[in-house]
C-alpha cells in the first residue's frame, strides 16, 4: 500500500500509523493508537519488575557474650538461616569478637565452618570466612 494510502487511512481513523518491521521488504506498518501502545507496554514492564525478586542480604550475628555458643542457640541461628535461604535471600554470618577473644580466631572459624556444615543442603558458600576487624564474616547463597 502506498504510505500517503496509509495515512490517510489512519487519520480517518483517529489513529497513528506504526512502523513495526522497518527492515522487511517492504517495510510494515500497522495502524493503531500509540499512546495506548505506550500505555500497555510500560504496564507490561512494571508487571514484569514487580515479579523479579532479587535477593536480599540478610544478616545474622553470633555474639559470643558468655564462652562458646550453646547447641540449641546455634540451631536457632541455622533455622533462620535455611528459612531466609528458603525465600532467596543471601546471609551474612557474622561472628562478633570482644575483648581478649580476639586472640582466639580459631573459635570463630570453628563455628561458621560448623554453620556450613550444618546448612550444606541448602547453601553454597559464597564468600569463606574472614576477618574484618573484630568480627569475622562469611556469606551463604542458595543453591541454585
Amino acid at each position: 500500500m502506498n504510505v500517503r494510502d496509509a495515512l490517510n487511512m489512519a487519520q480517518e481513523k483517529g489513529l497513528d500509523l506504526i512502523e513495526v518491521a522497518p527492515q522487511a521488504q517492504p517495510p510494515v506498518c500497522r495502524i493503531m493508537d500509540y499512546g495506548k501502545y505506550k500505555y500497555e507496554q510500560g504496564k507490561r514492564e512494571r508487571e514484569q519488575h514487580k515479579k523479579h525478586r532479587q535477593g536480599d542480604l540478610k544478616d545474622i550475628r553470633i555474639d559470643p557474650r558468655s564462652g562458646i555458643i550453646g547447641d540449641h542457640d546455634l540451631q536457632v541461628k541455622v533455622k533462620n538461616i535455611v528459612r531466609f535461604l528458603g525465600d532467596g535471600d543471601k546471609v551474612r554470618v557474622t561472628f562478633r569478637f570482644s575483648g581478649r577473644q580476639i586472640a582466639h580466631p580459631e573459635l570463630g572459624r570453628q563455628i561458621l565452618e560448623q554453620i556450613v556444615q550444618m546448612t550444606a543442603e541448602v547453601a553454597q558458600l559464597e564468600r569463606s570466612p574472614m576477618m574484618e576487624g573484630r568480627m569475622m564474616s562469611m556469606i551463604l547463597s542458595p543453591k541454585s
